[in-house]
């Protein structure tokens, strides 16, 4: 009997939720067919079977919430060879420590993990990202990763005593009150939970967890920053007061031409990153108009020697991908987050690429986009878009970008105002490129012209650095002659 458990998609991954089972108890299942989907607080994914035989016993429900180790469902691998040999007979062998099935994790989205990026979407009819970008590693799969037995919980000690004004304590909302002794419960946190905590400056100590042992998850987090509220000191020998349970409400109904559609977890999970985003960085804009007839004329020279050459087409991203990446090393505060009472610039840039997929948004990200040519970043592109599109990204694909593109312009758009995809500073749009009257050299031509712009972080930039971040990416792009870097 082989007993399959809930995977460790990444460091920072410590629980997962059961989307949907994809094989039910009695089933056949062939080795890497796809057992179920799973969901974190990055990627979506679904979880091939390492092995061969009979599902015998699922031992979760849809919809939960476990963490990584959990035993999920048992799979006899004697129930497949008796299938093909009628004489087969006895009880199945254990399957030693239960391997956890992983493979190329899929994503989709949070967005958000991964965060997602308030991004507009970004694709052009190529292999290019189109509303943010994905990416995963297409048919080479990861090796399972050996089962996880999550250690016992530690207990949370008990907060200091505090004096509490009896106004203060009665101004906390009852969803974020002092949360009452329930015993030990998990202290393992995730780092988005942290860094929602310290940015809204909450006690964690003082949120209740719904998470699995009492573990704060980041809805918990998100629940008492929609309230508005500030979490209250804990008080020694305070009761916290009892909040009555919220009455369900009335299931909608639809009226004639309407629709009612359920909220997917993505959306749900894209809904939490751009509203906190929105809540945390003072948002500011700017925009450039780009003269790309050169490059345009580039391109629909080069395009089919370059997919001849390199199986790839070639779009005007990956020059823009590499005339940011020169422009954020120029200005690092651009290259930033903000932590806390510090920045923090980056020495090398990650680029987060948004891409849009069936089912919403994501922005996975080209690491070590600094040391790449032209050729290069088009490569990763592609590869992360494919993979992001077939839900084939892995959790550590989706997170760590210092800095985001997004490329609505293959949809029309020729202005956009995209949301910053925390914990960066800024994210630059390019939108789609027309042919305009311009004046050159004080007569009127028609030339291929784009709007670039960049909504940025005014807590670390301000608007001379963001006007000169920009006007360097518009010169790179006018100036620079691309057809070597490409190799044609």
């Amino acid at each position: 009997m082989t007993s399959i458990q809930m995977p460790q998609l990444g460091e920072t991954i410590v629980e997962g939720t059961i989307l949907k089972w994809l094989k039910r108890e009695g089933d056949a299942v062939a080795r890497d067919e796809p057992l179920f989907e799973i969901s974190t607080d990055k990627v979506d994914t679904e979880v091939p079977s390492p092995v061969a035989g009979t599902v015998t016993k699922i031992l979760v429900d849809e919809g939960a919430t476990v963490p990584v180790g959990t035993a999920l469902m048992e799979i006899s691998e004697a129930g497949a060879a008796a299938s093909g040999d009628a004489a087969a007979s006895g009880d199945a062998a254990a399957s030693g420590d239960g391997a956890t099935s992983s493979g190329d994790a899929a994503a989709s989205g949070d967005a958000a993990s991964s965060p997602a990026s308030g991004a507009a979407p970004t694709t052009e009819p190529t292999p290019e990202p189109s509303g943010g970008a994905a990416s995963s590693e297409g048919s080479s799969a990861a090796p399972p990763p050996a089962a996880v037995t999550p250690p016992a919980a530690p207990a949370v000690p008990a907060a200091p005593a505090a004096p509490v004004a009896p106004a203060a304590a009665a101004s906390v909302p009852a969803a974020v009150a002092t949360v009452p002794d329930r015993g030990p419960r998990s202290q393992i946190l995730s780092p988005l939970v942290r860094r929602l905590a310290k940015e809204h400056d909450l006690d964690l100590a003082q949120i209740a967890g719904t998470g699995s042992g009492g573990r704060i998850t980041k809805a918990d987090v998100m629940a008492v920053i929609s309230s508005g509220g500030q979490v209250a000191p804990a008080t020694a020998g305070a009761t916290a007061p009892v909040t009555a349970p919220a009455q369900p409400m009335p299931a909608p109904s639809a009226g004639i031409g309407e629709e009612i559609v359920p909220v997917s977890h993505i959306r749900r999970a894209i809904a939490e990153h751009m509203l906190a985003s929105t809540q945390t960085s003072a948002r500011a804009w700017t925009m450039v108009e780009v003269n790309v007839d050169h490059l345009v004329k580039l391109r629909e020279r080069i395009k089919a020697t370059f997919q001849e050459r390199y199986g790839l087409k070639i779009t005007y991203l990956p020059m823009v991908v590499r005339a940011t990446v020169d422009a954020l090393l120029e200005y690092p505060d651009v290259n930033a987050r903000l932590d806390g009472d510090n920045i923090v610039r980056h020495r090398f840039v990650n680029m987060g690429i948004a891409v849009s997929y069936d089912a919403g948004l994501i922005v996975p990200v080209i690491k070590g986009a600094d040391g790449m040519n032209t050729i290069g970043v088009a490569r990763a592109i592609a590869d992360l878009a494919a993979r992001a599109r077939s839900h084939q990204l892995r959790p550590d694909e989706v997170q760590g970008a210092t800095f985001t593109i997004t490329n609505p312009g293959p949809y029309g758009s020729v202005a956009s105002v995209p949301i910053i995809n925390q914990p960066n500073v800024g994210i630059l749009s390019f939108d789609a490129i027309v042919k305009r009257p311009v004046v050159i050299d004080d007569a009127i031509a028609i030339r291929s012209m784009v709007n670039i712009s960049m909504s940025w972080d005014h807590r670390v930039i301000d608007g001379e650095a963001a006007t000169r971040f920009l006007a360097r990416v518009k010169e790179n792009l006018e100036t620079w002659d691309f057809a070597e870097d490409l190799g044609v």
